[in-house]
């Protein structure tokens, strides 16, 4: 009988905890070899009937610059208020403890980056580098088919989250950002893709700039006493 080794339970706990939404990437280039490895580990994940919906356009070099130049001249000749996403990722309406959350991470950020409450140039620079993947080499823009339900979404976040351990297993970071699903129109231009495919999220992958103060954001968790409960356990 063929076995293979068990995982570290330490490792894989380390590659969890670890990861975090990185803000500012050095310019170190990741090689096709290593993200098409990462992927691969990530397809693993678990899929309702084994659909394994995901689709990736995976960007660097002058494709990715492209794109972010394309996005970054729209807002500037017509600000944000065309761009919607075809879809909500928020509640439409907020509410507690959701509403204070997100307030906390959002402040913790722009304190970190030195902008001032009202500071909306300030704030506005910190919105732009999503768009240029803030700075990493390689960038991910994720898709599903429009007619699928929302357990491909659920198996689409399952994938997502892999991926993200997958690259911290190689000493790599990313951030999810869902803030490219704003621009699918352009992104469907820029990357030829098919209207009948949803943008979801994009997202950066490389090397960790250790000296960027944006960095050392360390987002609080709730406990598990206020998400679970055990019974019969």
């Amino acid at each position: 009988m063929h076995e293979t080794s068990s995982p570290s339970k330490t490792a894989v706990d380390d590659a969890i905890r670890s990861r975090q939404s990185v803000r500012a990437f050095l310019p170190t280039p990741i090689a096709r070899s290593t993200v098409e490895e990462l992927l691969t580990v990530a397809s693993r994940s678990a899929s309702g009937s084994n659909i394994q919906p995901w689709r990736i356009r995976v960007i660097a070099g002058e494709t990715k610059n492209r794109l972010t130049a394309a996005i970054l001249g729209a807002v500037a000749r017509d600000g944000f208020e065309p761009y919607q996403r075809e879809w909500n990722y928020y509640p439409v309406n907020w509410r507690e403890p959701f509403l204070g959350r997100r307030r906390k991470i959002g402040w913790d950020m722009y304190s970190l980056l030195g902008v001032a409450k009202g500071d909306f140039e300030g704030t506005q620079a910190a919105r732009l580098r999503n768009y240029e993947f803030f700075g990493a080499p390689v960038g991910m823009i994720f898709t599903l088919d429009e007619d699928l339900e929302i357990g491909s979404w659920l198996d689409l976040g399952i994938f997502l989250d892999a991926v993200m351990i997958a690259a911290r297993g190689r000493g790599l970071h990313t951030c999810p950002q869902a803030a490219f699903a704003d621009f699918h129109r352009i992104i469907r231009s820029q990357l030829n893709i098919p209207e009948n495919q949803i943008i979801v999220c994009g997202m950066a992958l490389g090397h960790i700039d250790p000296d960027a103060p944006v960095n050392a954001l360390v987002t609080e968790r709730a406990p598990i006493s206020d998400f679970a409960t055990f019974e019969g356990l």
